[in-house]
């Protein structure tokens, strides 16, 4: 019996694995293990297996991405955990995955953004390769084409990030009331967008250097973004009716972990 080989762009941590597995059981694999302990949640993206590079030994796949002993699949043959993402063209991105912690997986596709027409403020998430939490000026086309700009002291050739909700704060960081929105440190995010907001001379500032910890799908805005130099992919997500009525055993999984987190 012969087994399909699927390429992954994980972002938890940064890596190009091949692997046997589908993406669904992948992501069982990846976040769960084989020992049916959990380990967290994963994002990853599925990968066009044939796209050129010479970065990556790809010649490889085929030798060690073989089936055990036993006929069982591969689960993982890990191919580089360094400058992954930078090396592998937006047009070889297939789907992404979000993986909740005990194993659901949800499929998110590529889709056309539509940017805010008022101005607001905006909360990230970067996820790789680097993990800060940073408030911006900029939407999320021009977030990217501002850390993806070669001209700043600082840049990134590609990031995936998402954005996150900030209610009424992203209109008014002043006086709005922060409400129920589950970020540790309120008050100095508040501080951050407020500076923003008075005329900070930089279009961003930073929340947390290095965040550690799993991101909330609860407080997700929009969906996740992958920003270059030549251009973005966007990956929709659900709305909260949608989740509920579509995906609900991952949603109801996904709450339920959060909350438990509390």
């Amino acid at each position: 019996m012969s087994h399909k080989i699927y390429l992954y762009l994980s972002m938890t941590p940064e890596a190009l694995i091949a692997s046997m597995l589908p993406p669904e059981e992948f992501g069982i694999y990846y976040a769960v293990g084989t020992n049916k302990r959990t380990q967290g949640q994963a994002f990853f993206f599925e990968i066009d297996p044939d796209f050129k590079t010479d970065y990556f030994n790809m010649e490889s796949i085929p030798v060690r991405c073989v089936p055990h002993v036993d006929g069982k699949p591969k689960r993982s043959v890990y191919l580089s955990t360094y400058r992954v993402l930078e090396n592998i063209p937006l047009s070889a991105f297939r789907n992404l995955y979000l993986t909740t912690a005990d194993g659901k997986v949800l499929e998110l596709t590529k889709t056309p953004f539509v940017a805010e027409t008022k101005p607001t403020l905006h909360f990230y998430q970067q996820l790789c390769p680097v993990t800060p939490r940073v408030v911006s000026k900029l939407d999320p086309v021009k977030f990217t084409e501002w850390v993806t700009d070669s001209k700043n002291p600082i840049y990134f050739p590609k990031i995936v990030f998402v954005e996150l909700i900030l209610n009424r704060l992203a209109e008014d960081p002043i006086t709005a009331p922060v409400g129920n929105l589950p970020y540790a440190n309120k008050d100095h995010l508040r501080d951050c967008l407020i500076g923003l907001h008075m005329g900070y001379e930089k279009p961003t500032k930073t929340v947390n250097r290095f965040y550690q910890g799993d991101v909330l799908y609860r407080t997700v805005k929009n969906g996740f973004f992958v920003g270059a130099t030549e251009g973005y992919l966007f990956y929709k997500f659900p709305e909260t009716d949608e989740l509920q009525k579509y995906y609900y055993p991952w949603w109801r999984s996904a709450l339920n972990l959060e909350f438990a987190e509390k």
